[in-house]
């Protein structure tokens, strides 16, 4: 009999799996006699059954013919005698058969072996029975079979096979004579029975140590995974730092040229606005132009110069309402040029509370411009303060036409930007501004009635590490 069909468990009680790959380290401890894959050339056939896990319904089906023919060879009465060369013959064929079985159908593995044990046990009751009923010499046959499938199938089911053993041979006795005395009985069942439960409880024992073998393995292999996930990320972390510490490098040295551009800019739209002639008034265009390119320049490397020197937050007690209508105000000129309505509405149960007010009017003055850009057409936008419980939630809305499925599942990804000249890190910092104020921020948005940014933020924080 053979152990179920995955190398990496048994049955229900089944046999032990053998590891091939210890075997593998078995067969190459000897340079002797092996082939050019380093293993000797006798124990390809010993691998393969270990591999397939067939190791078991071989071995058993060599003990039983072999314990069959060797039963055999004791002196029977005349009239009991049998043609035990073809018997021996038919049982290893049978045996070959099951053999056979197992290795076309190994997920079957533990029905065939039931099945096999059964006609195992009639066999050897009729051959108590055709043999002398409590005198045949075939009841030694019921030693290797129970104590091979108590290995198997575990101790319960060892005692379980002997008490099946004993009662057979109990009943071929009462069925043909002489009659087996109760005390051979329970002589056969404590000899076959011992045993069996010894090998069981091993069994039982090694499955055990397997089963924790095989959740230590699992344990490892995940935490392997997870190392070696944690190196990948620490590898794109360092190769970002340096990215990171490149674009602050040249951010820095950009801002000065940036500078002396706007500036002779500024003077050369000084001297062309001077002159109202035709000529004068392209140019005025031109440097309008320039100035206007040279200050989104300018705002890029700032916002650069802001994620990579974030400041470390310094928090004083302020009032969140009067910060939000004082970045209300800020904007209004703006909107009410471009057409956009802007409605503010503020909780008065909002207590003040510890904030960085600098970084925290940066961040809902990102989330205002957003909204802002996407009413480039004329709408409403609306910002109000609430109190919810032991929050405060700060939120932003328009009218615009949504936010896209597609670009929503991105909204936070560093350097994603859906803007010509957009850097893709305004709604990272507002995001990072607002974890170190302890809160979270989230959005909703439906298509074409606009989007929703709200910043909750705990009215008492908790202090960070």
């Amino acid at each position: 009999m053979s152990a179920p069909a995955q190398s990496s468990s048994s049955g229900p009680g089944g046999g032990v799996p053998l590891d091939g790959d210890a075997a593998g380290a078995a067969a190459t401890a000897s340079p002797a006699g092996r082939d050019r894959s380093g293993r000797r050339p006798g124990n390809v056939v010993f691998r393969l059954l270990e591999r397939d896990e067939r190791v078991f319904a071989f071995l058993l089906a060599v003990v039983m013919v072999g314990g069959l023919a060797t039963v055999g060879l004791a002196p029977v009465r005349p009239r009991f005698r049998i043609d035990v060369y073809s018997l021996v013959l038919w049982f290893g064929a049978y045996k070959t058969c099951i053999l056979a079985l197992v290795t076309v159908n190994p997920r079957a593995t533990r029905h065939i072996f039931s099945g096999a044990l059964a006609v195992d046990l009639l066999l050897v009751f009729a051959l108590l029975y055709l043999t002398g009923g409590g005198d045949s010499p075939y009841v030694n046959l019921f030693f290797p079979l129970v104590a091979v499938n108590a290995y198997y199938f575990g101790r319960s089911a060892g005692l379980l096979l002997t008490v099946i053993a004993g009662l057979s041979y109990w009943a071929a006795g009462q069925l043909a004579p002489p009659e087996a005395a109760w005390t051979a009985v329970v002589i056969l069942m404590g000899q076959v029975g011992l045993p069996a439960v010894a090998l069981g409880h091993v069994a039982d024992r090694e499955r055990r140590a397997r089963a924790e073998v095989e959740r230590l393995n699992a344990e490892l292999r995940e935490t392997l995974t997870r190392l070696q996930a944690a190196q990948q990320e620490l590898v794109v972390a360092e190769r970002m730092a340096t990215v990171g510490k490149l674009a602050l490098r040249i951010a820095h040295e950009v801002r000065n040229p940036i500078a002396a551009i706007e500036l002779n800019a500024e003077i050369l739209g000084d001297i062309v606005g001077a002159r109202p002639d035709a000529e004068m008034a392209e140019a005025a265009g031109l440097v309008k132009a320039i100035r206007e390119q040279v200050v989104a320049l300018d705002a890029l490397t700032e916002e650069w110069l802001a994620f990579a020197r974030f400041p470390r937050p310094q928090f004083e007690e302020d009032s969140i309402n009067e910060m939000v209508a004082a970045v209300v105000e800020f904007v209004r000129p703006l909107a009410t040029r471009q057409g956009i309505g802007v409605h503010l509405s503020t909780d008065p149960a909002v207590p003040p509370m510890a904030i960085d007010r600098a970084l925290l009017r940066q961040a809902i003055l990102n989330l205002v411009k957003n909204a802002l850009e996407a009413l480039s057409q004329g709408g409403a936008l609306t910002v109000t303060t609430t109190r919810s419980s032991d929050t405060v939630e700060i939120a932003v809305s328009d009218t615009g036409a949504g936010i896209p499925p597609e670009v929503g599942r991105r909204l936070f990804e560093q350097f994603f930007t859906t803007k010509p000249q957009g850097t893709g890190l305004g709604l990272s910092i507002t995001r990072q501004i607002v974890e170190e104020h302890g809160g979270q921020i989230h959005w909703s948005s439906t298509p074409g009635a606009g989007a929703t940014f709200t910043a909750s933020l705990p009215i008492k924080r908790t202090e960070r590490p």
